[in-house]
């Protein structure tokens, strides 16, 4: 994980997703086929502007450039809070410029609660 002031507690996703899990973050917003950013088993279509980034992981493999990864803990207008997570560089688990433009789009406001 990137952050230096976390590197001697969570150091892999998932024991960040763990940890995250046992305070109730358990669903996943998902940009789907057809480009719409969705929160897990819900209908709603979410633009940028409904959606805050809490807190910002970043995993990095030790041997594999494969195993970069990205974990967004992110909350909705209404208070729902669930994670975006993605591979990053050329391995990403979205293509097009669509979610990358999203990601930029949403406003971040880092929250020292999800620092473990």
């Amino acid at each position: 994980m990137e952050n230096a002031g976390n590197m001697d507690k969570m150091t892999t996703l998932s024991e960040v997703m763990r940890k995250l899990s046992e305070r109730g973050i358990k669903r996943e917003f998902r940009m789907n086929e057809k480009e719409e950013m969705k929160l897990e088993n819900s209908e709603k279509n979410y633009h940028p502007s409904d959606l805050t980034i809490l807190k910002t992981y970043r995993f990095e493999g030790d041997s594999n450039p494969d195993d970069n990864a990205v974990l967004y803990v992110v909350k909705d207008t209404l208070g729902n809070r669930g994670m975006i997570i993605d591979s990053y560089g050329a391995d990403s688990n979205y293509s097009g410029e669509k979610f990358d433009s999203f990601l930029r789009n949403i406003p971040v406001e880092e929250n020292d609660e999800y620092n473990f």
